[in-house]
């Protein structure tokens, strides 16, 4: 943090004797860097102000600002100065040869903090001057903790919103996790319950994958798993289906207002393409290749019932799929 004496002061005074004395009085007194203007309209031009919005915060703390002035008075230039919203903090201080009550009030109005009579005396100047830039260092120090303290939120919210994308995914196949379907599952049960609408589940299971996992290692059972999971997401074209990862080799898919021939049609679709992955697979007996079996539930959720029904129902489609030769998709409607 700068010390007041290497804050920025700006003396505004059309009067280029007042600006002289006002300047050598701030210099002998310890501060470094006083600029001067002869004009509103000078002043504007260091503060950034140009008929447009103030875009970047000028390296000015302080302005010493005279009350007459030829082309505009300070009062309305200190008005002007206080709509900006970058130079809102700026302290402004007037000097004025003036002592009548009116004036006063209008100056501080117009947002002025304080003010300097004229003949300007070196001791008020230094206690004024002084005083306003011990308030302007505070300003900066309380808007850098609150800037610092944003940028902190921040960073807590990005936190916990990966936190929570962390706890929501699978951490091997990067997609829903068995908790995200849980939540999932019921949310669409329930708004299928109040619409009166169909509900489909299909249930995954990676054909021969123990033999799979035996034969061929961990790490390349671990891929198989990566790429069937990013295959059937990729396989799933409606905006509302959604693919998790049940558990092990296991996978389900939730399709919202769907006929059970419609969702069918989709889980063969996912099938196929899992199968022209082409995953050589030697132990397999549906084939040469990974391949999946799907079975596929569909009801129209009633009052009292529960989505474990549909769960089950899907389940047990599966395991008919298994039983029966797997690489298929069975229905039980």
């Amino acid at each position: 943090m700068r010390s007041s004496a290497e804050m920025s002061i700006l003396v505004v005074d059309d009067s280029r004797m007042s600006r002289a004395l006002i300047k050598a009085l701030l210099e002998k007194s310890g501060y470094k860097n006083v600029k001067t203007a002869e004009s509103a309209s000078e002043a504007f031009e260091i503060l950034g102000i140009n008929g447009e919005t103030v875009r970047e915060t000028p390296d000015i703390d302080l302005v010493l600002l005279d009350i007459v002035m030829r082309d505009m008075d300070g009062i309305e230039a200190c008005r002007r100065i206080k709509c900006e919203k970058l130079l809102r903090d700026i302290p402004v201080v007037m000097v004025t040869g003036k002592s009548n009550k009116e004036t006063f009030e209008k100056a501080f109005e117009s947002g002025a903090m304080d003010f300097i009579s004229k003949p300007v005396d070196k001791i008020e100047l230094k206690a004024r001057i002084g005083s306003a830039l011990s308030l302007k260092m505070e300003t900066d120090r309380r808007k850098n903790r609150e800037l610092k303290l944003i940028k902190l939120a921040e960073q807590l919210e990005q936190a916990n919103k990966e936190l929570h994308r962390l706890s929501s995914i699978d951490g091997l196949t990067g997609i829903a996790n068995r908790r995200t379907f849980d939540k999932m599952v019921d949310k669409e049960w329930k708004r299928a319950l109040r619409q009166e609408r169909p509900i489909a589940l299909a249930m995954i299971d990676i054909d021969y994958f123990k033999p799979y996992n035996d034969h061929y290692g961990h790490q390349e059972g671990d891929d198989c798993l990566k790429k069937v999971a990013r295959c059937i997401a990729n396989s799933l074209k409606r905006p509302g289906d959604f693919v998790a990862r049940y558990g092990g080799e296991e996978f389900v898919i939730i399709f919202p207002e769907i006929t059970g021939e419609n969702a069918t049609t989709i889980a063969d679709l996912v099938r196929k393409a899992v199968a022209d992955l082409k995953l050589p697979h030697e132990l397999s007996k549906a084939g040469d290749y990974v391949s999946i079996s799907v079975g596929v539930a569909v009801t129209v959720p009633l009052p009292g019932s529960s989505h474990t029904e549909l769960i089950k129902k899907a389940d047990s489609a599966l395991y008919q799929a298994k039983e029966t030769g797997r690489n298929k998709v069975v229905g039980n409607f």
